[in-house]
């Protein structure tokens, strides 16, 4: 019984694979049931899951035990009330409280981060001894970075014309950015290659068994 639901469950993996796949020549409804089962399916186990490892023992066992010392839980409990209340006609009104509290603390939280990792670590790391080293690949790597980052900060410097040695400058920025957007474009295109080769060896592999898995 156990090989069968593995055999089953690798057949209806390579039907799904082929029904997501017919998108590429055009929309079907074999894309969009596979779309819609997949939807259904990630619904229903992120519900789950939220209920049992996230609800049940950060909200629900906390307070069944001691409501005096877990009483704070009961402020993100209302919260989450009051965002369901959007479901219910005339009531909607209420969930713009915990959505708007919601937006803005994690709006101030992730401005502090990236405040912190991506602006201050960044200027701290070009300013402070960056030409440490005397491998020269290094050094021109810590030049280009340095140079990279005045021209990039000047580009989105509005203030004054783009002309002359500033705008040079700023089209040297504009440089760096574009090859800055590439090399993260790229990053994206290989990260959905890997999927498609994860899937090829399922097909290959488990599926049709020509290749090893």
């Amino acid at each position: 019984m156990e090989h069968f639901f593995s055999v089953l469950g690798i057949w209806l993996g390579a039907l799904f694979t082929f029904a997501i796949f017919s998108f590429l020549y055009k929309d079907n409804p074999f894309y969009k049931v596979a779309e819609q089962i997949f939807v259904g399916l990630s619904a229903g186990y992120w519900f789950v899951y939220t209920i049992f490892f996230i609800l049940i023992p950060n909200l629900f066992d906390p307070i069944s035990q001691d409501i005096g010392a877990n009483w704070i839980k009961l402020f993100p409990a209302a919260l989450g009330i009051m965002m369901l209340m959007r479901l219910i006609p005339k009531t909607e009104w209420v969930s713009r409280f915990p959505i708007a509290l919601i937006i803005g603390t994690t709006s101030g939280i992730f401005f502090l981060r990236y405040l912190k990792s991506d602006v201050i670590n960044q200027l701290t790391a070009t300013m402070i001894n960056p030409f440490a080293g005397s491998d020269p690949v290094t050094i021109i790597g810590q030049l280009m970075l340095v140079i990279g980052t005045i021209t990039g900060v000047i580009y989105f410097y509005f203030s004054k014309k783009h002309e002359g040695a500033f705008g040079v400058t700023a089209k040297i920025g504009i440089y760096f950015l574009m090859i800055s957007f590439g090399a993260a474009f790229g990053y994206t295109a290989m990260a959905r290659i890997s999927l498609l080769i994860g899937r090829l060896q399922f097909l290959l592999g488990d599926w049709l068994g020509i290749i090893s898995p």
